[in-house]
């Protein structure tokens, strides 16, 4: 599975996707992310695995505190894989006019 597949597949959960917004202005300890979530401290836990797996989140100690932040090379390897869609239909759109200005001529 690519890298970016991970990560897409990681987000296609609601709460990881929440957890992973939460990480976006700042990183978090694990108990700041919990806070306010509908699911329990494990289930927060499992779901920082999945994230940490999926290169979108880094986890780094702090005394005996969990810090989580996001991984800016996993939101790249999303990044490239949305651009190259992005690079084909602009190209496509481009000659789409091309031929809309030819016929018009």
């Amino acid at each position: 599975m690519t890298r970016s597949a991970r990560a897409f597949n990681a987000l296609g959960d609601p709460t990881r996707r929440l957890i992973f917004e939460k990480l976006r202005k700042k990183p978090l300890a694990v108990v700041e992310i919990a806070h306010g979530l509908t699911v329990s401290r494990p289930a927060v836990s499992q779901h920082l695995k999945v994230l940490r797996e999926a290169k979108l989140i880094s986890i780094t100690q702090l005394g005996n505190r969990s810090i989580c932040r996001v991984d800016q090379d996993g939101v790249m390897a999303m990044r490239i894989y949305l651009d190259e869609f992005w690079d084909k239909a602009l190209n496509n759109f481009k000659k789409a006019a091309e031929q809309a200005e030819k016929k018009y001529k």
